[in-house]
């Protein structure tokens, strides 16, 4: 906690807007276990992975103020919304910050895309104990209890236990009530990559333009021990990340280059 014998301070954000049954779920989890401060996109963030906002003015507006709660709309990424929370918002860092819960996984590599996950990826940066909770479910409508169960675990384990320095945590959770879920497994992030197509349509005015498709290619299906499996199998995938993304490994094989001796060969 901040202080002691004091409330915890709880940021909560997400990458599908302010409005998300997903972001309303996640504030109904936290909001029992501290002093709440809510910042969302005004509109749908999906996709902005890390983005932040250089080239326009930035604006946020508060709309509402209840004890122990605070929400603000940020026109802005997920990201801007924390940066506005930690420097214009609270003094000092928050003791928690959750992201989601998005409408939709963000396991294996989706987590390069992912707002959401940039949200707590920017936490992580600050040294800010960071989840970022996904539903394996698009619907705007979906049912969240399951994933709220779960997420309520998670959540007081992490305010229980702190997380280390630079690490935050991927949930991943499967669609349906908490019956439905098999239980928690630690997972490490599956490899694969987007089979993407660009569907190209034309407009009322004869115009053409592309629309995003695809479809993720599992490069280890056999696998037993990554997020995709998990899910596969009505598990809860927690997978944790780190800021740090040197490979330490191939650290040693450049050192053994020898650049000094490079030659340039016109062909």
């Amino acid at each position: 906690m901040s202080e002691n014998n004091k409330k915890p301070v709880i940021l909560v954000t997400n990458d599908d807007g302010i409005e998300a049954k997903g972001l309303k779920a996640l504030v109904d989890v936290v909001r029992p276990l501290g002093k709440v401060l809510v910042v969302a996109p005004a509109d749908p963030q999906s996709g902005m992975s890390h983005a932040i906002t250089v080239k326009i003015p930035l604006r946020i507006m508060k709309i509402k103020e209840e004890e122990d709660l605070a929400v603000y709309k940020c026109f802005g990424t997920p990201v801007d919304c924390v940066k506005m929370a930690f420097n214009h918002l609270l003094h000092g860092n928050p003791d928690l910050l959750v992201s989601g819960i998005n409408h939709g996984s963000n396991a294996a590599t989706s987590v390069f895309y992912s707002g959401t996950m940039g949200a707590a990826l920017e936490g992580c940066i600050n040294e800010v104990p960071s989840i970022g909770f996904s539903l394996l479910n698009l619907d705007h409508d979906a049912d969240f209890t399951g994933s709220t169960y779960y997420a309520d675990k998670i959540v007081r384990m992490v305010l229980q236990n702190g997380l280390p320095s630079s690490i935050c945590l991927n949930v991943n959770i499967p669609d349906g009530v908490k019956e439905e879920i098999a239980g928690i497994k630690i997972c490490r992030q599956n490899k694969g990559y987007w089979l993407e197509e660009y569907d190209k349509r034309i407009d009322p005015l004869g115009k053409h333009y592309f629309w995003l498709t695809g479809i993720f290619h599992n490069t280890e299906p056999e696998a037993t021990d990554t997020d995709e499996w998990a899910l596969s199998k009505q598990f809860v995938s927690i997978v944790p990340l780190q800021t740090d993304l040197t490979c330490h490994d191939t650290l040693k094989t450049l050192s053994t280059w020898d650049f000094k001796n490079t030659t340039h060969e016109q062909s």
